[in-house]
């Protein structure tokens, strides 16, 4: 039996090559998946899924990696990757959840549930650098994937999207930390307020900043989170922990929130 011919894709091909070459082979509904906020010490981790149109459809004009893009254009494309999708899914799992499970076990759990949540069901999946055991489909993992493949850069600027909203979200609940301008993640403000106010029920306690400013670092990373009940009450109350893997499908675009840019933040810390 003849074995078919290897198939090359080139980095310089495009953002679309890879996913045009499975399609050519085959595969004709390729998924992407991507997370936002592996490197916030604050707010959830949200993970995406998105499957693209073959043909022209699904070319999104200025479409490419979430970090790359102005917070203006990312909305636009976000828009753009909502109505023209097969089928997209968007997974967020608080910051409680990723302290008590872990978050590498949290990003592989969020963004296979992404995946399974497709109404459209994928053929082939493209993750972004790392893989994603447990999918009953071939799949690939691709070094900086949302530079170089559509899907995978579509649910990337899903995921980025939905937490920059959830961050400005809660900066009017939990006001001078500057979640709406750094999302989260470490920068000198944000150490700065930490150490002026001390964390909040956002933060996530497993990392070793958060640790040592609620003075915490030396229990082990799962236990260092205080007793919680309801999110939205003060911290110094008990009862038991919330957190459950929340799936948001079909989500309609909203008007543009004011975020600010964090392609420095994340970028540093990915």
């Amino acid at each position: 039996m003849l074995t078919p011919p290897r198939t090359v894709v080139r980095r310089d091909g495009g953002l679309y090559a890879l996913e045009r070459a499975l399609q050519r082979r085959g595969f004709r509904h390729v998924a992407g998946a991507d997370e936002a906020g592996r490197g916030a010490c604050a707010g959830p981790l949200v993970a995406a899924a998105a499957v693209l149109p073959e043909g022209r459809r699904g070319e999104i004009e200025g479409l490419a990696d979430s970090k790359l893009l102005t917070p203006a254009s990312r909305e636009r494309i976000y828009g753009e990757v909502v109505t023209r999708a097969l089928a997209y899914a968007v997974v967020v799992i608080p910051a409680d959840e990723v302290d008590a499970r872990g978050l590498h076990v949290c990003n592989l759990a969020a963004m296979r549930r992404a995946l399974a949540s497709l109404t459209t069901r994928p053929e082939y999946v493209l993750t972004d650098g790392f893989g994603v055991d447990g999918l009953d489909v071939p799949g690939l993992a691709v070094w900086k994937g949302d530079q170089v493949a559509a899907c995978v850069a579509a649910a990337s600027v899903l995921a980025k999207v939905t937490r920059d909203r959830i961050m400005v979200d809660l900066d009017g609940r939990y006001p001078g930390y500057g979640f709406a301008e750094h999302k989260g993640y470490i920068t000198p403000e944000h150490t700065a307020a930490l150490r002026e106010r001390g964390p909040c029920l956002e933060h996530r306690f497993s990392y070793v900043n958060v640790a040592t400013v609620s003075g915490r670092d030396g229990q082990p990373a799962r236990s260092r989170r205080p007793v919680l009940g309801r999110r939205d009450e003060p911290m110094e109350r008990s009862g038991p922990p919330g957190g459950t893997v929340g799936v948001a499908l079909g989500e309609q675009p909203r008007p543009p929130a004011p975020v600010g840019e964090d392609v420095v933040m994340e970028g540093g810390v990915r």
